[in-house]
């Protein structure tokens, strides 16, 4: 091979060289553009996934905070806080959408704690959060609302007239030319197929990207939720302690209400008042024109209530046509003008068919009646059954603790249980005896009592005779004053006196006076009558609970044989064993349809045979002692 030909193939390897580098530099570049590619998806893959994450952690922060039952408030500022610092917007508010008597208007419920909401505070002269804020028709707001869907507008500054029209344009244009934001994203939210208001963001960009408007819709679901449950929560808070016919408060919220009172009242040691009042008539209004015009009565009284009261008293439905007061810091001369103006404000309701209603209304205050919070609300019971007795429509004060009588108790009781119909008694009969409470002859209620009582017990025992009841009350504290007992004991005991036997009035009236001898089931069914009186008659009427254990136990025998609790000895109060042997002794000497009367020196040997088992003999022989020395 010449020269020339090693040259040339010398060059031609040269160039398959050179061509074999050219080509592997090429898919070294091609390999390096590519990774230089990959990594800017990788990175760009992983701000995404970062921004997902935040996502997810604000929902699920939402989230953990719904499930917290923490007030709406503070769900819906860490909410706007949150998503203001970790999704990078520079300013967030909820705008609730509310309805006044002079229309539609907006309130901010919850603002991002920033430097651009500070900003425009400082420069609006105040804080836009304590302003009622414009609903226009035309605004970005109404359009997010009307179409259901996210609305984005660079008009920041046009928006901001919208709802505050009355600030200045140069405050407005202030506001834009210093403000980073770019526009205004507006999310609306409902909440029970109902408008609710809006969630705001304040973006420094002017775009909305379709995974944003993911997230904000999700966001907002959230935002809708935690509102849902936290208005769910408030009306299953508000049934508890409200009454549903009437919007008042109920007895329980009363009940909790007045033990604060009465703190505040002893710490600061002034008086507060509490005025009761009954709806007079209930009963006739709802047999005659039913039960729909008696709640149309209740309701009218709830909102004489509601117009007449201070924003610091606290009125509520106590049951049934009762309703309570609670007048702080106001005495009894002030709570009878506030009762007073109650009182004429609901007489000149006109109600639709029923025409004029009117109420009975007891007042007494804290601290001047007396310092115990349970004889104030017996007070007022017996002040507004008062006013019902001596003709109704009226206002009545209570009388000191040391001042109210036995025999007002005993009226008061007989009153209530008559007109309320806690016993099964014709209707002509209870008004007969009302009418006797109401008008004593010679103006002597004990009488009257006494008169009452015996009526009451021949509805089931028709052979009880006229005057026995007064016989067998003073033969009772005759005894009681044997024993020492205290004033306020006997006063009991006269009261329980007249209503012992009460709960025999629930019984069938075939049993009471079976003329063979009862069953075991029929003993055991006339034994139920302490506990008939006690819990079903006289439990629910308020100033009489400490006559309650005495009637309850008037049965009881001294060595634990008796009934209902089975007690024995000094466990049994006193009074039930006078209660006891008294009704034993009257029941030997009055006829019974399965035998004849006793006499009484017949009854008191009787009662000798069971000394010690039956009662103390101690009572017994004091007993024998009065009725020797009567005989």
């Amino acid at each position: 091979m010449s020269f020339f030909d090693n040259l040339k193939d010398i060059y031609r390897k040269v160039s398959e060289v050179e061509s074999a580098v050219y080509n592997g530099k090429q898919d070294y570049l091609e390999i390096y553009e590519r990774n230089l590619q990959l990594e800017k998806e990788i990175e760009e893959r992983t701000r995404e996934l970062n921004i997902a994450n935040k996502r997810m952690l604000t929902l699920q922060h939402i989230w953990d905070m719904m499930n917290a039952s923490r007030p709406l408030q503070s769900v819906l500022e860490t909410i706007v806080n949150s998503i203001q610092g970790e999704l990078g917007y520079l300013h967030c508010n909820i705008i609730k959408k509310c309805e006044d008597e002079k229309g539609i208007y907006l309130t901010v419920l919850a603002q991002s704690n920033d430097v651009s909401i500070k900003r425009v505070d400082k420069l609006i002269k105040g804080p836009i959060q304590a302003r009622k804020l414009v609903y226009d028709e035309t605004s970005v707001y109404a359009k997010a609302a009307y179409e259901k869907k996210i609305m984005l507008t660079p008009d920041i500054g046009g928006t901001l007239k919208s709802v505050a029209p009355d600030v200045p344009d140069e405050i407005i244009e202030e506001v834009v030319e210093g403000s980073p934001s770019k526009s205004i994203i507006t999310v609306p939210l409902f909440t029970r197929n109902s408008h609710y208001g809006w969630f705001n963001v304040f973006s420094s960009r002017k775009e909305l990207t379709s995974g944003e408007t993911d997230f904000l819709t999700i966001f907002a679901q959230q935002i809708e939720m935690a509102i849902t449950i936290a208005g769910l929560f408030e009306e299953v808070k508000a049934q508890a302690v409200t009454d549903g016919l009437t919007g008042l408060y109920n007895r329980r919220y009363f009940e909790e209400y007045l033990k604060k009172e009465v703190t505040r009242a002893m710490r600061q040691k002034q008086a507060f008042s509490v005025i009761g009042l009954d709806l007079d008539h209930l009963k006739q209004i709802n047999d005659k024109y039913g039960h729909a015009y008696g709640d149309l009565a209740i309701k009218t009284v709830a909102e004489v209530l509601k117009k007449n009261a201070r924003s610091i008293d606290t009125a509520a439905r106590m049951g049934g046509e009762e309703f309570n007061v609670i007048l702080p810091g106001v005495d009894s001369s002030g709570a009878m003008i506030a009762a007073e103006r109650i009182r004429k404000a609901l007489e000149e309701e006109k109600l639709d068919t029923i025409g004029q209603i009117t109420s009975s209304i007891g007042v007494a205050t804290f601290l001047e009646h007396s310092d115990n919070i349970e004889d104030i609300l017996e007070l007022t019971d017996q002040a507004m059954y008062s006013s019902k007795r001596n003709g109704r429509n009226r206002v009545t004060l209570a009388k000191p603790v040391s001042e109210t009588s036995w025999q007002e108790i005993a009226v008061n009781t007989f009153m209530d249980i008559l007109s309320k119909h806690n016993i099964p008694l014709a209707k002509d009969v209870s008004e007969e005896l009302k009418n006797k409470l109401q008008n004593p002859k010679d103006d002597v209620p004990k009488e009257a009592l006494y008169t009452v009582a015996d009526m009451l017990t021949q509805t089931y025992n028709p052979l009880h005779h006229n005057g026995v009841m007064k016989s067998k009350v003073l033969l009772a504290v005759s005894l009681a004053k044997r024993f020492d007992l205290p004033k306020d004991d006997i006063d009991r005991l006269r009261i329980a006196m007249l209503l012992y036997d009460i709960g025999n009035l629930m019984l069938p009236a075939s049993l009471l006076q079976k003329t063979t001898p009862l069953t075991e089931e029929e003993r055991n069914h006339i034994k139920e009558h302490p506990i008939i009186a006690a819990r079903e008659i006289l439990k629910p009427i308020s100033y009489i609970q400490d006559i309650i254990p005495i009637i309850e136990h008037h049965h009881e025998n001294w060595d634990g044989t008796g009934y209902p609790a089975k007690i024995a000895r000094e466990k049994i109060p006193m009074t039930s064993q006078i209660i006891l042997i008294v009704d034993a002794y009257f029941a030997l000497t009055e006829p019974r349809t399965y035998r004849a009367e006793l006499t009484p020196k017949q009854a008191v040997e009787v009662i000798k045979q069971d000394a010690g088992k039956k009662w103390n003999s101690a009572l017994v022989q004091e007993f024998i002692s009065l009725i020797d020395h009567d005989v």
